[in-house]
């Protein structure tokens, strides 16, 4: 009887500390379900700002309260790096008609959150060259800016959708880079090129003399480079 009593009272400790394993497991994880359920709520607008698409001052602004309580509900790396690109992308959007206060605000808080989620997630290459954007955008080219791009090249170096703002961003620091940084940045650039960059994005983006001798300097030493920029570039002036 004693046995019997006993391998009751043991079974009904096992099921009690599973109900409560589970209870928890419930909690610890409601959290980060709750927070991917706001996220959710953004994916409309962010994908209308990544394809192009007209974008409306209400739907960004939902969107951003969205992330903004996936943020409270789950404050991890990947919340805060996405409600960045919303915030930035918003911000960088001439046809939203804001305020130019309203669009130093939305920045400054993008940089913020940049900062907090590269923190914890380093290799994410596009949030890098974003980060290197803004921080142009706040405060105009310096070599603040040369960091996050560099971190950009390191961790994302051969995605083609990256290489034409990557190269604008490269165009303006151009005069705060040491010969070492210049050369890094000129082995990166012959690397874009001999995978077959988009040559007519190259030209889309030397606004100036000074660009098309730079682009012109990291071409020196490539066969045919110099002839068929000069056509790109001729193409792209007759648009």
């Amino acid at each position: 009887m004693g046995e019997t009593s006993l391998s009751l009272v043991l079974n009904w400790l096992l099921r009690a500390l599973m109900a409560m394993g589970g209870a928890s497991l419930a909690v610890l994880a409601w959290p980060v379900a709750w927070g991917a359920w706001e996220a959710q709520k953004a994916d409309a607008v962010v994908t209308d700002l990544r394809f192009g698409r007209s974008l409306d001052a209400s739907a960004v602004a939902d969107g951003i309260d969205a992330l903004n309580r996936s943020i409270v509900a789950d404050p991890v790396e990947r919340h805060y790096l996405d409600r960045s690109e919303l915030l930035a992308g918003a911000a960088l959007t001439a046809s939203l008609k804001l305020p130019d206060a309203d669009r130093d605000a939305l920045l400054r808080r993008a940089r913020s959150d940049l900062q907090v989620g590269l923190a914890n997630a380093p290799a994410r290459g596009i949030d890098w060259l974003r980060l290197a954007t803004v921080r142009e955008v706040l405060d105009g080219p310096s070599r603040d800016v040369l960091p996050p791009l560099f971190m950009s090249i390191e961790t994302a170096p051969r995605i083609p959708q990256l290489w034409r703002a990557r190269l604008r961003v490269i165009l303006d620091v151009w005069p705060y880079l040491d010969d070492q940084q210049r050369s890094r940045l000129g082995d990166y650039f012959l690397m874009t090129w001999r995978l077959r960059m988009n040559r007519q994005d190259l030209a889309a983006e030397i606004y100036t003399p000074a660009d098309e001798l730079i682009v012109r300097y990291f071409l020196r030493n490539e066969p045919n480079a110099q002839e068929e920029l000069t056509k790109w570039l001729v193409a792209s002036r007759k648009k």
